[in-house]
């Protein structure tokens, strides 16, 4: 059951003012509905080829429109792994085929996302957003330079899962007080900024253009904050769960598990701190499918990954914009405006999403288009509905 009730000061009223985003506008219709640019993800998991049980580019697309965006970027853990133009072209084939918004695929950066031989990034460079071995850190410091060097001769961004092995210890939660309390393996926050740290040097070294995926520490906060006061070429992302949950909140279910973790109140408070101040580019959802039975084992043999296109805008809206942490304005930067700058894609045609953000509902994963239904936000009251979303003229989704 849902309710027009909720409210953002006058702002939720019809009016004519537009606030201006690069490429476009926003402000509301007739109907008092809020129209904003296409929303970008720079961060998600489709799973085809190879895992179409998880997710196909079908379903992946309908989850990305019912949740306003209009473009995407797909990782690399796919069979094949789109390490050589061959195998990428098993990916582009399927996309081409099935997309029905915008599907920029990465590459990957080492041959089977193994970090033990590079890929080859020079033939698969104009088909990719970037190259990332996300889902694993590149862990010998001479081949992340040796890709940094090939990526700034191809002009292409190095996109990194900043994750040091030997610092996991077989965790699976973060290592604070929940771990603790319940017995639980922890991941330590080292294990993100200690490669993060490693990076930054490298970028240093060779003038990569740089940015690291689902940062959740507060020390990788402040090195990024540092390596732009240097001028570094260096941009960063979150993720809503990292801005609107902390290790006090978890439950014994696979739905709060993921890679990496959501960690303390601190790390929290930090992340807000960086997207308030311009440290944090982008938030993407790293929207990660998993079958039911893979998310079903609790938290310590579920699989890492929940799915979050569909609750993106409502949770980071309800949670950070009616909260007065930042505006509505801000949030659109965050979702469409930045992520489409750093990586160069732009609106294409129409591209637009409608939001009811009068009405008030509470978060179902069975009525989810995306064969993921794994989200710690199940249940969540939330203010903020997509009504329609319009990809180069056509509308790709419309509520019924």
């Amino acid at each position: 059951m849902t309710e027009r009730v909720c409210k953002l000061d006058r702002k939720n009223a019809p009016q004519e003012q537009l606030f201006p985003v690069e490429g476009g506008a926003f402000g509301f219709d007739d109907n008092g509905y809020a129209v904003f640019p296409g929303f970008c993800d720079v961060h998600v998991h489709f799973r085809e080829p190879g895992f179409s049980y998880k997710e196909t580019v079908a379903s992946g697309c309908a989850a990305a429109a019912a949740g306003g965006y209009t473009a995407v970027c797909a990782m690399p853990n796919l069979n094949p792994v789109p390490d050589s133009q061959e195998h990428l072209e098993a990916e582009l084939a399927v996309i081409g085929r099935d997309a029905t918004i915008n599907v920029l695929p990465y590459a990957a950066i080492t041959v089977g996302q193994r970090g033990e031989q590079l890929a080859a990034l020079e033939e698969m460079a104009a088909d990719v957003a970037g190259f990332s071995d996300d889902g694993r850190g590149v862990q010998r410091d001479e081949m992340m330079r040796e890709a940094m060097l090939r990526a700034k001769k191809l002009g292409k961004m190095i996109v990194a899962h900043c994750e040091v092995n030997e610092l996991l210890r077989g965790g699976y939660i973060h290592d604070g007080a929940y771990a603790r309390a319940h017995g639980h393996r922890g991941i330590c926050s080292e294990s993100e900024y200690r490669q993060i740290e490693r990076d930054l040097k490298l970028v240093e070294e060779t003038g990569c253009a740089y940015h690291v995926c689902h940062i959740s520490a507060k020390e990788s906060v402040a090195l990024i904050r540092q390596a732009k006061a240097r001028g570094l070429d260096v941009s960063c992302e979150t993720a809503p769960h990292y801005l609107l949950l902390d290790d006090s909140m978890l439950q014994e279910e696979g739905r709060f598990k993921m890679n990496p973790p959501v960690r303390g109140r601190e790390d929290r408070q930090a992340l807000i701190e960086g997207i308030q101040d311009g440290t944090i580019d982008i938030i993407a959802t790293d929207h990660a499918p998993h079958s039911a039975e893979e998310k079903s084992r609790g938290l310590e043999k579920s699989a890492f990954g929940i799915v979050g296109l569909e609750t993106a805008f409502p949770v980071l809206y309800t949670g950070l914009v009616l909260t007065g942490i930042i505006s509505l304005e801000k949030l659109v930067e965050l979702l469409s405006t930045n992520p489409r700058r750093r990586f160069n894609i732009p609106l294409t045609g129409e591209d637009c999403c409608v939001w009811d953000l009068n009405e008030r509902y509470t978060i179902d994963p069975t009525g989810f288009r995306s064969m993921g239904r794994a989200t710690p936000f199940a249940g969540m009251e939330v203010c903020g509905r997509c009504v329609k979303t319009v990809y180069n003229g056509k509308t790709v989704y419309i509520e019924k």
